[in-house]
């Protein structure tokens, strides 16, 4: 089984998830994967290997690494239950906050090339240091369940500047300024991303898929194994399981909503579908969330 982190960034301006734990293998197996957006994903415990690009890159703790819009990585970690996985993660697309930034351009600038540029490396290392990035994570965390609906988006793009100034700092830290910039170009693969983040929900049809993406079936379905290890039908499911696991612990959407929301109209085939992959049945996951998150109100 094989888990991504999705989710519509259409529809949720900001994803943030802060110090979260993996303490078995089970629950962060891994595997090749994309986004929509911007990830960046700050390390607070563990180790393993980044693979992105043909090259390995080793993870410790106080790394901070970037993740463009669907570029395929794959992040492998040890992890056990003295040695858990503790990560923050800060997951944006970047079109619906770039009137914050015009204001600021050098802040734009570095904007604009950490998603549209090749990026001479995915890491910033010793980030653990910077002790005004690792406040601002907590102190978003603190915040964020306290906004209002009309403040939302506003506090978001503050966070944002916020965030993004302090990554400028520390990338100009590491990198040199005579780096040459260049436009980065979409892999094959990243493309099939991209459409399958766009269709996800919809019943696959590989013709149709190939005739847009203007590949054979065989040579997309090929192309897709070969890249991220998996056929693109296992990777829908791990991508709506995912989705649903997202809309379990994030919102009270009902389970069938939920199914729906993800592309499946019938509930009893989304609670299969779910248990399959998790082990445990939607209903389940969120109690057991819940537990987790708010055990004094149970």
């Amino acid at each position: 089984m094989s888990y991504i982190h999705s989710i519509d960034l259409r529809e949720l301006p900001l994803y943030f998830a802060y110090q979260r734990s993996s303490y078995e293998a089970e629950h962060y197996p891994g595997t090749f994967h994309a986004h929509q957006g911007i990830e960046i994903l700050y390390i607070h415990q563990g180790k393993g290997t980044l693979i992105l690009e043909q090259k390995s890159y080793e993870l410790s703790a106080g790394i901070l690494c970037i993740f463009q819009p669907y570029q395929l990585h794959h992040v492998q970690v040890e992890i056990s239950p003295d040695m858990p996985f503790i990560r923050s993660i800060v997951h944006f697309e970047p079109h619906a906050y770039e009137a914050y930034f015009e204001k600021w351009p050098s802040l734009h600038a570095f904007f604009k090339q950490m998603h549209t540029s090749k990026l001479a490396q995915p890491c910033i290392y010793n980030a653990g240091e910077h002790e005004l990035l690792l406040n601002l994570l907590r102190d978003w965390n603190e915040t964020l369940p306290r906004l209002s609906r009309n403040e939302y988006f506003e506090e978001i793009s503050l966070f944002l500047l916020a965030f993004l100034r302090i990554l400028k700092q520390l990338w100009e830290r590491q990198t040199t300024r005579t780096t040459t910039v260049a436009a980065r170009n979409m892999h094959h693969a990243e493309r099939i991303l991209e459409w399958l983040e766009l269709h996800y929900k919809e019943p696959l049809r590989l013709e149709d898929m190939a005739s847009e993406l203007h590949l054979s079936p065989y040579h997309l379905s090929h192309l897709f194994k070969d890249c991220t290890g998996s056929s693109i039908s296992d990777y829908i499911t791990a991508k709506k399981t995912q989705q649903a696991i997202l809309l379990l612990t994030a919102t009270r959407l009902s389970i069938s909503r939920i199914g729906e929301e993800i592309g499946i109209t019938s509930c009893s085939y989304f609670c299969k579908l779910f248990k399959s992959q998790t082990g445990i049945t939607p209903h389940q996951y969120r109690k057991q969330f819940q537990q987790k998150i708010y055990p004094q109100r149970l």
